[in-house]
């Protein structure tokens, strides 16, 4: 069984997503404030969080900082729909994904079971085949040990940005659009995806990249999209 953290001040809505998930078959676990979110991951096994981003005490965003210093586990955002700077500030400081409020509970659902899936398959346990390892230059990418390294250092990476690197990698020197990119890793159709895609990109940029602004590996393409160099 999968343990979800369930961020919010408001009691109704923690109650409402126990509901909705729980007959989904997670186990919910409620904190209303970052801090007492912090303070599950401290004592129990968590495999995603949802935090909304207006919260006393320590508010969604600077959990997400604090969480994203030692985990990579999922982090959705809930934000006002109106309030698209939270939304791309979620993703900035590290969230995976985000849902707006009021929300469709069969979308949490479907993002939720999104996330969790690539988590699992992101820690997933060893397979009893031969590495598949990607390199261009000194970026190299052991997937069946979901390990990337930079001229031999390793460079954590969320499941999301693993996968995006992990789809550049396997099809390198291939330009990828932006809405390709989302269809492939989110699974749903792309609406509005270029800031989202862009947030995960320049992360993976900061993380790779010696100059992330001279990017030797993840190049644009102006006007088609993102893809890895062949070096």
């Amino acid at each position: 069984m999968y343990n979800i953290v369930v961020c919010n001040d408001d009691k109704e809505i923690v109650e409402a997503i126990d509901i909705y998930l729980t007959q989904e078959g997670y186990h919910i676990l409620k904190a209303y404030d970052g801090e007492q979110a912090l303070k599950l991951l401290e004592t129990e096994e968590v495999h995603l969080l949802i935090l909304d981003v207006m919260m006393p005490k320590l508010d969604g965003i600077r959990a997400t900082l604090k969480i994203r210093e030692k985990h990579s586990i999922p982090i959705i955002i809930l934000s006002a729909k109106s309030e698209d700077v939270d939304k791309i500030l979620g993703l900035n400081v590290g969230a995976d994904d985000y849902v707006t409020k009021p929300f469709n509970p069969l979308e949490l659902i479907a993002r939720v079971k999104s996330q969790i899936r690539r988590y699992t398959q992101f820690g997933g346990n060893a397979k009893e085949q031969k590495d598949t390892i990607y390199e261009t230059g000194g970026l190299q990418m052991n997937d069946d040990l979901k390990q990337v390294t930079v001229d031999g250092e390793s460079v954590k990476l969320t499941p999301i940005e693993y996968n995006i690197l992990k789809l550049l990698m396997k099809n390198q020197g291939r330009v990828f659009s932006i809405n390709q990119i989302y269809e492939s890793i989110w699974n749903e159709e792309a609406i509005g995806a270029d800031n989202t895609v862009a947030v995960h990109i320049r992360h993976i940029r900061e993380k790779i990249e010696i100059n992330p602004r001279e990017p030797r590996y993840l190049k644009v393409v102006w006007g088609v999209g993102y893809k890895i160099e062949k070096l």
